[in-house]
């Protein structure tokens, strides 16, 4: 699994007030966990993956960095961590899931499957994750457009509340093409905002040169 922008972004930008339990959840090579470690130096980051390839190179990824002895790697389905895990809450949960539309031949039917496993996968994906969050725990994920529609409907109706979205663009006038939510058991609306990832084409925002200058070398 490559780096992916949707997984910088979500670990740099994800936060919450004085975070001391943080869970990734889908942490593929580990690489938002990494990040979120890096950035909350008193911080335990436990990460939990299916995929047993992916979880081995986290693994290895963990034992390597200097935060070593604050990342915990879980592998197994996400539903399985909780309950094996039920006592546990934490003060910030984040989320890149995995969308698995790509294999049918018929759009018609791609289009039917895709929206039925995204409703089953996203509702359990909320509900677990709002009885895992400490009191003004934050939930955070990014996501394509219409899938966010669709997992801000399913968070409404189980009580938990949108408190802040992030609309990411590729260019200055383009349409956005993802969307990070920020969810949490309180109602607390903050301003919306939006993220430009290139001012030209290969040309880095000055936006996205900040906001990755912690993690990325070239932008130092």
């Amino acid at each position: 699994m490559k780096i992916n922008t949707d997984g910088v972004l979500l670990g740099a930008l994800a936060e919450a007030d004085q975070p001391e339990t943080i869970l990734d959840i889908g942490t593929g090579t580990g690489v938002i966990a990494l990040m979120l470690a890096q950035r909350f130096a008193e911080t335990q980051v436990d990460a939990v993956e299916i995929d047993e390839l992916a979880a081995e190179t986290a693994k290895q990824n963990f034992t390597n960095s200097p935060f070593a002895d604050r990342l915990n790697l879980y592998t197994g389905d996400f539903a399985d961590f909780f309950k094996d895990h039920s006592h546990k809450k934490y003060d910030l949960i984040v989320s890149n899931p995995p969308f698995y539309i790509n294999s049918l031949e018929s759009p018609g039917e791609k289009k039917t499957l895709a929206k039925h496993a995204d409703a089953d996968f996203f509702e359990r994906l909320v509900e677990s994750v709002s009885n895992h969050l400490t009191d003004n725990g934050m939930f955070w994920l990014i996501l394509p457009i219409q899938t966010a529609g669709l997992v801000n409907n399913i968070v409404k109706s189980i009580g938990s509340n949108l408190n802040k979205t992030i609309k990411v663009f590729s260019y200055p006038e383009s349409e956005a093409h993802r969307e990070m939510l920020v969810f949490s058991l309180n109602e607390i609306k903050t301003d919306d905002s939006r993220f430009v990832i290139y001012d030209a084409p290969k040309v880095y925002s000055q936006q996205y040169q900040d906001t990755l200058r912690p993690f990325f070398t070239i932008f130092k």
